[in-house]
């Protein structure tokens, strides 16, 4: 099965670590590509790359101020993300509940001689 693009599947886009920096750098409020390029330490060419990618898959939006863009994470196209990576934190916690449940009950056991 090939792979999708990662202009057209947010879950691509997203497996790239810079671009998770840069959409975690974002989340608390827009900002101009400088700096983004000064907090990540990265070649500003390379930050527009991947704010484009971001933009493709709509999880970050931009807006003009004057000669300046300001961008800034699209929390409902993040929403998803966060759904389906919630069901495999509910199956950890239900897993290390077991094992703690486990661990409990043989600790309050009566040892054998």
């Amino acid at each position: 099965m090939s792979r999708a693009p990662t202009s057209s599947d947010v879950f691509n886009a997203v497996a790239e670590p810079h671009r998770r920096a840069i959409l975690e750098f974002l989340a608390t409020e827009e900002r101009p590509v400088g700096e983004v390029v000064e907090a990540l330490g990265l070649a500003q060419p390379s930050v527009s790359k991947h704010l484009r990618v971001l933009r493709e898959v709509d999880l970050v939006r931009v807006r003009r101020d004057g000669r300046q863009k300001l961008y800034r994470t699209n929390a409902g196209a993040i929403r998803p993300l966060h759904e389906w990576s919630g069901s495999f934190e509910r199956f950890w916690a239900r897993h290390l509940r077991r094992i703690k449940e486990r661990a409990e009950s043989k600790r309050t056991e009566p040892k054998r001689a």
